[in-house]
């Protein structure tokens, strides 16, 4: 069972949980509203279904409210920045202000981001770049539970890891591609398990390293204790992206790499690796604007394959959810939602009212 719930209650409901878990009130709006904004993208594995890992972060230690990002290293195009445990939906915004600004004045900027608590859609950063005519790359890590496995192993080593790109388009919304290098984000398979699915062949693999269909196996223990593991997209591709964004989003930033045994800590860490293009700096702005709608128009002019309506291009099918999901609401299965009652409970908020 479900229900359809209107963006607005979400984000005001969120943002009590978040203010009575010790956040002040703008930090709570902004991590409600961003987890919010994840839901209406279609993208529910980075919405509100993570606020009861939030509280529970939070009460544990790891996740430290009104915390914001530190510079440590600043040579102008090149920053390194610590997250310091704060909301990821804060010092990410914070960090991203920082390198917009400095793309904006030099054409370019480096920056490396560790200690940040969970990141959520790294989709909106560079959202926050396209915005600002600039190109954005980004390669994180994830230090939390490792869930998916390399390429030939047969258990979970390193987190989702994802990648995300984004590329400003003259006169159109931007082409913004944002992908975990697992074959789907964990997020997705804690929803699914909660709503009872199963998933298709070649996702997942079992406690003992078997082919599965049941999202069940990385979201909670098996009988014996164990996990199975989600498996990376597009095979030894898929996993030599996961090492990189490992490498560039945890090694390179200073925020580690994960090479120890699970615990059940409920705190979500990330790195990450981002970098800003002006191409007003880079002197190929014309060119640069004319051949991107050349490509994207001649994209579009593919006839449909069988099973599609038209071609798309990266970014659409978010902007097209968040316009019915912000008019239809959004639809929140009843474990979640039990989960996010219980959330509030754990810190005096009551949000069965």
């Amino acid at each position: 069972m479900s229900q359809t719930l209107q963006a607005s209650l979400l984000r005001t409901q969120v943002a009590s949980v978040l203010a009575a878990a010790g956040s002040s009130q703008p930090e709570a709006e902004q991590v409600a509203g961003n987890l919010v904004l994840a839901n209406l993208s279609g993208h529910d594995s980075h919405g509100i279904g993570m606020l009861p890992r939030y509280v529970d972060a939070v009460a544990e230690g790891g996740l430290k409210p009104n915390a914001s990002v530190k510079v440590t290293a600043d040579i102008g195009t090149l920053l390194a920045l610590d997250g310091q445990g704060g909301y990821g939906q804060i010092v990410g915004v914070q960090a991203m202000d920082m390198g917009i600004a400095r793309a904006k004045q030099h054409g370019s900027c480096i920056f490396t981001l560790a200690h940040a608590h969970h990141l959520g859609r790294i989709g909106h950063f560079a959202e926050m770049a396209t915005a600002q005519g600039l190109v954005a790359m980004h390669f994180v890590n994830v230090l939390s539970r490792p869930v998916v496995a390399p390429w030939g192993g047969g258990d979970g080593r390193f987190g989702t890891n994802p990648c995300c790109i984004g590329v400003p388009l003259a006169g159109a919304e931007p082409f913004v591609l944002d992908f975990a290098t697992s074959r789907v984000a964990q997020g997705k398979m804690r929803v699914a398990h909660n709503k009872g699915e199963r998933m298709p062949a070649g996702y997942l693999i079992d406690e003992q390293g078997r082919p599965t269909d049941d999202p069940g196996v990385v979201v909670v223990p098996q009988p014996n204790g164990l996990f199975g593991a989600l498996m990376t997209f597009g095979e030894h591709k898929g996993y030599g992206m996961a090492v990189a964004c490992e490498l560039l989003g945890g090694a390179l930033t200073g925020g580690g790499t994960w090479h120890r045994p699970a615990d059940t800590a409920r705190s979500v860490f990330n790195g990450m690796l981002t970098v800003l293009i002006d191409p007003a700096k880079l002197g190929t702005q014309a060119s640069f604007e004319q051949e991107a709608h050349g490509f994207v128009e001649w994209l579009r002019q593919s006839p449909p394959g069988a099973g599609f309506d038209q071609v798309q291009i990266a970014g659409e099918p978010e902007r097209a959810a968040r316009k019915a999901r912000e008019r239809d609401g959004v639809v929140v299965d009843d474990a979640t939602w039990g989960e996010i009652v219980a959330a509030g409970a754990k810190v005096g908020v009551d949000l069965q009212a």
